[in-house]
């Protein structure tokens, strides 16, 4: 086929991806991806953006849709380059975030028989993608390219649509891979809709809760005098946040919602369920009668275990996607109407102020108790792990976005984030809970705009996705990367593990001896050391203001830390 009509029919998809609403184009270098990565860094009203690495690409394009909520396009070669967003198109799966993968093959009879770059690439991240399809190399008719217009609306709208995930389109390319000629024509086979609208519009609903069953939760509401407010991980509608947290304000029940979730504000959030719920006995004392639970299943695993082991308790998940977040199996009811909808109507239908307030009070002044034990261990230790995540959780604006690395970070921003007014957006690779591309993910996030990007990151994680520092310079980001270096992985001092010796340190722990200022000197980014409250809080003010992204290491210890953690658990069962 002549190379012209590939470009032809390229550009009319592309065309067509946009008017949907693509805003982003993700790319990797390579031979046979050319005519994909052409088409899209040549349309005008996207931006394009360039990343050596497969991996960092695709995690920086998952950071993006993270953000805003808009499928990001990812385009790569053939072969292994492929198979490197293999780990963000299963985040993006787990955590239900929109991509579009469009991968470069070689045509059919180049496979599996030896031609160089070349993999089976059908089906290739298995079930974590929500479409695959396979596009052929024909000749560019007004029939075929209509058709490739419809193929990008269904694969735009497929990746929004209902549970929102990655897409992939595996592109069939014969050489040449250039267009003939003086390139290609200035001329349209198939022009698309009047007045720039897709090819094909499909307008996105959610299910509204019927009246019977707005009755019923009614009805468990004002029957039920024990109920909790349960808030995990919810990226998809930012006003969500709000709509629970006003509603277990008129409700005038605890609202244990993990940063995360957004909804970890107003007077009736209680921060630090997870120090009060290790303790068994405060834990079995406090058993509601009613859990709402929305979002995804908390990060934390004493709230997790308190929850599984409620077996009196009528639990009721809000999920408009009907995900089984429940691997304890005490869910009774999945709601798959439009949570805030359906808060919204039910917080109107409550009583304007709640009789016996007994319930509540006893959640805050545990609450207040925990939090002045957490204090008094915390604070005389200098800075220490527990407490950067706490500054964090203080100082950040409200506009400001905090993307947190798994292991320990996200645990300690749960553990001690404070309630505020206005809380700032956590973000955080939650689905699979890896800590793959965790750096690539931030600035895909700090591409989207919206304010001051903060990444809270371990010295493993940093390690593992150091390549994607150079995302500083090549696109011109700024990110402040809060680095907690105890040289390894401190979370599996938590862990049984621990106790087995040698073994143990070189193959669990890991320790490297990395001073990650030579990273910052090769990638071009500042770095500065923190060693105490006042150098962190100086230094964070200088980072924030900065024009380049910025490493601000704290150091630590492991075996430290997790004494550390002990005496505040301990302080804090002892105070209730």
């Amino acid at each position: 086929m002549p190379g012209t009509d590939t470009y032809l029919g390229l550009r009319a998809f592309v065309d067509e991806l946009v008017r949907c609403g693509l805003r982003d184009a993700i790319t990797s270098p390579g031979s046979r991806s050319t005519p994909l990565v052409l088409t899209l860094a040549r349309e005008s009203r996207l931006r394009a953006t360039s990343h050596l690495d497969e991996r960092s690409a695709a995690f920086f394009a998952l950071g993006l849709a993270k953000a805003t909520g808009i499928p990001a396009v990812l385009a790569c070669t053939s072969g292994t380059a492929a198979a490197n967003y293999a780990p963000a198109v299963i985040e993006a799966h787990e955590a239900r975030v929109p991509l579009i993968v469009l991968t470069a093959d070689r045509p059919p009879e180049l496979r599996d028989v030896g031609a160089g770059q070349t993999i089976d690439q059908v089906k290739l991240y298995g079930t974590a993608a929500k479409w695959y399809f396979e596009v052929d190399d024909h000749p560019a008719s007004a029939a075929r390219v209509r058709w490739l217009r419809q193929v990008a609306c269904r694969a735009f709208y497929t990746a929004i649509d209902g549970r929102p995930g990655p897409v992939h389109l595996n592109f069939a390319l014969r050489e040449p891979l250039v267009p003939d000629g003086d390139g290609v024509p200035d001329v349209d086979i198939a022009p698309g809709r009047e007045g720039g609208r897709p090819w094909v519009t499909r307008p996105l609903t959610l299910h509204r809760a019927s009246p019977r069953l707005l009755e019923g939760l009614e009805s468990e509401l004002l029957t039920r005098p024990k109920i909790v407010v349960v808030a995990g991980r919810a990226e998809r509608d930012p006003r969500l946040a709000e709509t629970i947290a006003a509603f277990a304000e008129r409700a005038g029940v605890p609202l244990l919602a993990e940063p995360l979730s957004g909804a970890r504000r107003g007077p009736v959030a209680i921060a630090h369920y997870d120090a009060l719920l290790r303790d068994p006995d405060w834990a079995a004392r406090h058993t509601p009668d009613l859990v709402l639970r929305f979002g995804d299943l908390p990060t934390s695993k004493p709230l997790r275990t308190w929850l599984a082991g409620l077996d009196g308790a009528l639990q009721i998940a809000f999920d408009a996607e009907s995900a089984w977040q429940d691997p304890a199996g005490v869910v009774a009811t999945i709601v798959s109407a439009d949570p805030r909808a359906t808060l919204e109507t039910l917080t109107g239908k409550l009583p304007r102020k709640r009789k016996d307030t007994s319930w509540l009070d006893d959640w805050h002044d545990a609450d207040r108790a925990a939090s002045r034990a957490i204090a008094e261990i915390v604070g005389p230790a200098g800075l220490n792990e527990p407490r950067v995540a706490a500054e964090l959780g203080t100082l950040l604006p409200a506009e400001a976005t905090l993307v947190v690395a798994s292991s320990m970070p996200i645990r300690d921003v749960e553990t001690f984030f404070p309630a505020r007014e206005a809380p700032f957006r956590v973000l955080s690779n939650r689905g699979a809970n890896g800590i793959d591309g965790t750096v690539a993910t931030a600035f895909g996030v700090a591409a989207a705009g919206g304010g001051l990007t903060v990444l809270l990151i371990g010295d493993v994680a940093l390690a593992h996705d150091v390549g994607s520092l150079l995302a500083a310079s090549r696109l011109g980001l700024k990110l402040v990367i809060v680095l907690i270096d105890n040289d390894g992985g401190g979370i599996f001092h938590f862990l049984p593990a621990a106790g087995q010796g040698a073994a143990f340190v070189e193959h669990i722990a890991t320790p490297h001896g990395l001073d990650f200022a030579h990273a910052a000197a090769l990638y071009g980014v500042g770095y500065e050391r923190a060693a105490d409250v006042d150098s962190f809080r100086a230094a964070l003010s200088r980072a924030a203001v900065a024009e380049r992204t910025t490493i601000i290491c704290v150091r630590t210890n492991r075996e430290n830390n997790v004494d550390l953690h002990r005496r505040v658990w301990e302080s804090v069962r002892a105070a209730t």
